[in-house]
């Protein structure tokens, strides 16, 4: 069974910065790719960034480009997303998610960890 548990959320102030972990359980598990979303309040979830686990490639949402940055380290099997320049409209719950190759959608889905911006 493949769990995903996400670590490192909590309080900083505007311009502070962050680091949130997502461990992958499950050693037989290789994922295609690795992602973060976030869901603020009385709004929809959104993909944040993303990486590909065979080359690292990334991609990120245009509202977090240049001050966060995803990265994997396959030896402890995480996804890391470090996060600078925080701003209040980054509050929000943070979720990992990995992808099958093959299979449409992501698959697998952390709890989330709270991510809070104070002004």
């Amino acid at each position: 069974q493949v769990q995903l548990v996400e670590s490192g959320g909590g309080l900083v102030q505007a311009g502070g910065s962050l680091r949130l972990s997502c461990a992958v359980s499950a050693r037989t598990f290789t994922p295609y790719i690795m992602a973060w979303f976030r869901q603020a309040p009385g709004k929809e979830r959104e993909f944040v960034a993303s990486i590909r686990w065979s080359d690292s490639s990334t991609d990120y949402a245009d509202s977090v480009k240049g001050r966060f940055t995803i990265s994997r380290d396959n030896a402890k099997n995480t996804v890391y997303l470090q996060m600078n320049s925080l701003k209040p409209e980054d509050t929000a719950v943070y979720y990992c998610a990995a992808k099958s190759r093959f299979v449409s959608g992501y698959s697998y889905w952390g709890q989330g960890t709270q991510v809070t911006v104070s002004s």
